[in-house]
């Protein structure tokens, strides 16, 4: 016989369909982005790390299945100890609508190269001990076809608890900016990110919107053609020198470059 919780995990599981929040996004033309509708991006997380007997937000992350985190390989240090918050907007305040899991297992891409950012495969899953109980805070992104290229253009939205700006000041609440996506072959223009960027990677904004430090790992959430969201990007890297920056774009893992992989841990693990 099922148990109670068992019970409610299925329920919830055909309640919520990925990519599909019950609480819909509000956008706006505010520049260099705005703060997030609580719970419209019900897929984000906060990967927190311990510090003493403090836990500190170091990334954001994409819930993509009811036990596995996707985020960037950048985030993960060997020997630091991890937490998943889920149902998040306010960092500051403990919310009825968050729910805190371990990590089970890391498994961070085995070409990521720590020392070479720009070589690319910056992506890592994270199991979670168990799955979080689905509600309207809470819910999964869908994984895009493998292979898909967004066209340039495609209005995309980056969400995280980043720097607001350079330097600047980390938000307390969920924030999101958006970032047209920009193809690879403008991308990889000489006088914009040249070859540092591949292909197996996704472009977007190179203006006045930008990802910035602590957005890292997050989501470029894209919606797609049938009304879901997907997550198409993992934020990767910005320029060096500014967050935000004419003809350098934000630069993220392209989530369909790795449908293989991704199917191969999930299974495995």
């Amino acid at each position: 016989m099922l148990t109670r919780l068992v019970y409610c995990l299925l329920l919830a599981a055909c309640a919520y369909g990925c990519g599909t929040p019950e609480i819909e996004p509000l956008f706006s033309k505010v520049v260099n982005g705005e703060e997030a509708r609580p719970h419209s991006w019900p897929w984000q997380i906060s990967i927190q790390f311990k510090h003493g007997t403090r836990w500190y937000h170091t990334c954001g992350g994409t819930l993509i299945a009811p036990r596995w985190v996707l985020t960037a390989g950048h985030c993960i240090f060997p020997g630091d100890v991890y937490r998943i918050v889920l149902g998040k907007h306010d960092l500051s305040v403990q919310e009825a609508t968050e729910q805190i899991r371990d990590v089970l297992r890391i498994v961070v891409h085995p070409e990521w190269n720590i020392e070479c950012v720009a070589c690319g495969n910056d992506m890592a899953l994270l199991k979670l001990d168990k799955a979080p109980v689905l509600s309207e805070a809470i819910q999964t992104a869908c994984v895009p076809p493998a292979g898909e290229i967004l066209p340039h253009d495609t209005p995309c939205y980056v969400s995280g608890w980043g720097d607001l700006y350079t330097h600047g000041p980390i938000p307390d609440k969920l924030q999101q900016a958006m970032l047209p996506v920009v193809e690879y072959s403008v991308c990889s223009q000489s006088d914009w990110w040249g070859k540092t960027v591949k292909p197996t990677m996704v472009c977007a904004g190179g203006d006045i919107h930008s990802s910035c430090n602590g957005d890292s790992g997050g989501p470029l959430n894209c919606k797609g053609k049938d009304g879901r969201w997907y997550v198409q990007g993992v934020t990767s890297f910005v320029s060096s020198r500014t967050c935000n920056e004419l003809k350098k774009p934000t630069v993220f893992t392209r989530t369909s470059a790795f449908n293989a992989w991704l199917d191969e841990v999930m299974l495995k693990y």
